[in-house]
């Protein structure tokens, strides 16, 4: 009877031990297809506001992934379109992914963002950051923004003090230094042109681009206090060498503590990728999740899988 009883309990405790270990997180048990070009135009009319492997509210972080991953498109551009390639990476290697768009105006018909001035948009990240810690209930989350999308978290950690909620910032290109547009804003500059164009971008409802401009007021007063980003997250930058959207390209380097700025083309020389292109751009793919966890400053990516040389 006692040795019945034995047999029995050992049997419970393998099936226990059986379930647990295969109480894996089903998010991270379902592998996603990465989306290619045609599926990222596709999805910029059809599915603004939904990409393939983000936005699972029931999604629980693990100790080894701790911080969901927060993805912000760049201007004109939607979460359907900007994510078809990073989301179901990040869900695939099991993070927990959120995607969110901002600064819609009445002009966006749904699928243009990153129109709104972008403190206003920075105000949408901080209610959609909140809703994410409460529905995973981590502590802090990863941020990954691609050109505005890098420039918008800038101003809610600097100027709104929510540094201490952010792991790690990825910026894609990211605009925080503002752009001279390949020289069209210093031009006008110089013809004292752009004092006529703010009022027409609030008329027309796209004062967010020009936020973006080097001679801006908003950049202007995003760095007044100083050059160095906030203490607290780790951050690293992905530029192109081709990028003649936030120009110089160098303007979109960091200064501070725990910043690694990485030029695309000195890892792989061959990247014909520009500003749109990281997109879809494999080793901006490694060299973003190896960011997360914490890889090597000096990772080498595999030169494979180039991005859009475009832009």
């Amino acid at each position: 009877m006692a040795r019945r009883s034995l047999r029995v309990l050992f049997t419970a405790v393998i099936s226990a031990v059986a379930i647990t270990l295969g109480a894996a997180p089903s998010h991270a048990a379902e592998k996603i297809p990465e989306g290619d070009l045609p599926q990222a135009l596709v999805n910029y009319v059809a599915s603004p506001d939904a990409v393939a492997g983000a936005n699972d509210w029931s999604c629980k972080p693990s100790k080894d992934k701790p911080h969901p991953v927060v993805l912000l498109p760049g201007t004109f551009f939607n979460i359907g379109v900007n994510f078809v390639k990073i989301a179901p990476r990040l869900h695939n290697e099991g993070y927990c992914v959120f995607a969110t768009n901002y600064g819609m105006t009445s002009v966006s018909l749904g699928r243009v963002g990153g129109l709104k001035h972008i403190p206003e948009s920075a105000k949408e990240l901080d209610a959609f950051v909140d809703k994410v810690l409460r529905a995973t209930g981590a502590e802090k989350v990863d941020i990954i923004g691609h050109s505005q999308g890098g420039n918008v978290p800038m101003y809610w950690m600097k100027k709104m003090g929510n540094a201490h909620k952010v792991a790690h910032y990825v910026g894609w290109a990211p605009s925080s230094h503002g752009t001279s547009v390949d020289g069209v804003v210093t031009l006008a500059h110089k013809l004292r042109l752009l004092g006529f164009a703010m009022p027409i971008a609030e008329v027309g409802q796209i004062p967010g681009v020009l936020d973006q401009f080097y001679t801006s007021d908003y950049t202007k007063e995003l760095w007044a206090d100083g050059p160095e980003v906030p203490v607290g997250p780790k951050y690293t930058v992905i530029m192109s060498r081709y990028d003649v959207v936030v120009t110089p390209y160098e303007t979109q380097k960091l200064a501070g503590r725990d910043v690694n700025n990485v030029v695309l083309q000195e890892r792989c020389p061959q990247d014909p990728a520009g500003h749109v292109g990281l997109f879809n751009d494999e080793p901006t793919m490694q060299l973003t999740l190896n960011a997360l966890a914490d890889g090597p400053k000096n990772f080498q990516p595999e030169c494979r899988g180039y991005g859009l040389p475009v832009l």
